[in-house]
Parts: C-alpha cells; structure tokens; sequence
C-alpha cells in the first residue's frame, strides 16, 4: 500500500522529468506540498558506489546560513566547568555516567547531535554500539569531540547540520522548511552543496556528485542541474 496521498500524485503529474535550475526544484517543492504540516526539505546526492569502498567515506559539517527551522535536541556529555557551560548554552541533557548508562542500558536515543569533551570520550566510546548505527556518536572531525561545549551547543542549536553518507554512496542534508522564503532555500542547498564538495576525497578522481535531488518530507524529488564546480 502506498504512504503516498492525492496530494503527492498530483505534484508527480506536474514534476520535471529531467534536471531544472536550483531555483526551479525549489520553487516546485514550495508550490507543491506533500502534506498540510510544515514539511522538511533535504537534498539527496547520489555519490557513487566507488566512494564505499576502503577509507573514502564522506562526512562533514555544515552551517546553514538560514538555520535549519528545526528544533535540535542536544546531549552533552561532560563533567565540572564543561558540563556547566554546555547548561549555561543551552543544552537538552547534560551528565556523565548517568548519561551513558540511559544509553547502554535503555538503548536511549532522544535527541539530534550528541557532544562530549575529549576526557568524556573515554566512557561515551561505550555507546558506539547504539550511538554509531544512528550518526549520532560523537567525532572530532564534526567538531562534536570538544572542550567548548558551549561554542558547540550554539552551532548545533543554530543551524549547523552534520552530515554522513551511507553504505551505498547516497548522501541526505537537511536544507530547512517548506515554509522558509525561497531565495533563503537556495541559500541554504549551496552552502551544501559546497560543504559537500569540500568533503570529496583526495582519492577520487572525475565526477563527485553524481546527481542531486531536492524533496520535501512527504513530496516529490526534483532533479538539480550539477554545477560545473560540483563534479
């Protein structure tokens, strides 16, 4: 049975069948909602299957200019001054043990990103189990593994994205709402684009992103031209 409704068929109808100008995939998304709730819009590239293999995987970070419209749900992991700052910031659950015993033990997972100082991740590495499957384990190459907890709630709470592709070369980011002004959509899908094209590997040679694809949570995907500067 489809998860698809009237709404989602009749946008199909009208979609482009071949790859439009950013500008156009957006205003295709914001004229053709999915849904009545605000939806989601994320971007999806496709990468390419050579990119799984050996030590190529993309991951990286993004601030979005234009915040993601999303409330994000932050976990701190850190104790004293560093646990306080991360309070102080504005934090969603801050501790130590207590923290990583929910986790291990309860298979707890309730929020977006996850920060630990560097001394924390010493016990936090015991839920790579759970916390690695979902990307929501801590990296210092995300800027999640930190001292300045209270620098990295603020970006996490304002806009900044991580991203991680999957086992199969596909990557999702998320761009921000439906309901946000177009132009600040499109602002929001190049600071992507060029995020993840700074995570190309030094390895790979020719076209990085293979194609690209704009949708919102319950609509449907637009194709994007590829700029030259994408590949």
């Amino acid at each position: 049975m489809s998860r698809h409704g009237k709404k989602y068929f009749n946008a199909l109808k009208k979609a482009p069948k071949k790859e439009v100008s950013l500008e156009e995939a957006v205003k295709f998304v914001k004229n053709n909602p999915g849904a009545k709730f605000d939806e989601t819009v994320d971007v999806y590239f496709r990468l390419g299957k050579e990119l799984t293999k050996g030590d190529t995987a993309v991951r990286g970070t993004v601030k979005l200019p234009n915040g993601s419209g999303k409330a994000v749900k932050v976990a701190v992991f850190a104790g004293g001054d560093a646990a306080e700052a991360a309070k102080n910031a504005g934090a969603d659950f801050v501790g130590m043990a207590d923290l990583v015993e929910k986790v291990t033990k309860e298979g707890w997972c309730d929020f977006d990103v996850a920060i630990a100082t560097v001394e924390a991740m010493k016990e936090v590495r015991k839920c790579a189990r759970i916390l690695g499957p979902r990307g929501l384990m801590p990296n210092p190459k995300t800027g999640t593994v930190t001292d300045d907890t209270a620098t990295a709630v603020k970006e996490a709470k304002g806009g900044k994205v991580d991203f991680r592709m999957d086992k199969t070369g596909n990557l999702a980011v998320v761009a921000g709402k439906r309901s946000f002004d177009a132009d600040k959509l499109v602002q929001n899908v190049r600071a992507i684009v060029s995020a993840v094209q700074a995570a190309k590997p030094a390895s790979v040679r020719g076209a990085f992103i293979k194609s690209m694809t704009i949708a919102s949570t319950m609509g449907v995907g637009v194709p994007v031209v590829i700029s030259a500067d994408a590949e």
